[in-house]
């Protein structure tokens, strides 16, 4: 995977399925880019974070880490035409993908989430922009930082067990991903 873009906006399915992982900051760490995720985004995912964390999981201590460490910057709307973008695309797609499209659209972003719906919506309107994945980025870390086998194979069953994510029949690193855990 090459990264065409100065910087990748986190959908809230990514930042999930990477903090359940348990290797949040290195994942991030591992990425050649500005790594960014929505106010919108932040503020629901922290809920969902929070749930997580009841089960014994440091996801919302490392996220906010993350963030103190300036690995992850949260932005918001810097524009008229980026608030306009977010409501029109919220029309067909969450809050959290909406905000994170319409910035990315208009800064020219990199974009990783893992819904199949806005994936489509992505591809079909701006096909300029990079498009990747949870299993790519995962894929990239482990090549990166040369992780064992052992430790990627935890990280990718930790990630469908509290992620509840598997990449779909249709996703070419799903042979990857289901090999290597």
């Amino acid at each position: 995977m090459k990264i065409t873009h100065s910087h990748i906006i986190l959908d809230a399915c990514c930042i999930l399925n990477f903090c359940a992982s348990g290797q949040f900051l290195a994942i991030l760490k591992s990425l050649p880019a500005e790594i960014v995720v929505t106010t919108v985004v932040q503020e629901r995912e922290l809920t969902t974070l929070q749930k997580l964390q009841e089960q014994e999981n440091d996801a919302v201590l490392e996220f906010e880490t993350a963030i103190t460490q300036g690995l992850l910057k949260v932005v918001d709307f810097a524009s008229e035409e980026e608030e306009e973008s977010f409501v029109n695309y919220a029309a067909d797609l969450d809050d959290g993908e909406a905000a994170t499209f319409a910035i990315a659209v208009h800064r020219k972003w990199a974009v990783a989430t893992d819904d199949d719906k806005g994936i489509k919506f992505m591809q079909n309107n701006f096909s300029h922009l990079q498009i990747l994945s949870t299993p790519e980025i995962i894929k990239y870390w482990s090549e990166q930082e040369r992780i064992d086998f052992s430790v990627l194979s935890k990280v990718l069953n930790t990630i469908r067990i509290k992620g509840r994510y598997i990449p779909p029949k249709n996703h070419p690193l799903r042979n990857w991903w289901i090999n290597a855990s």
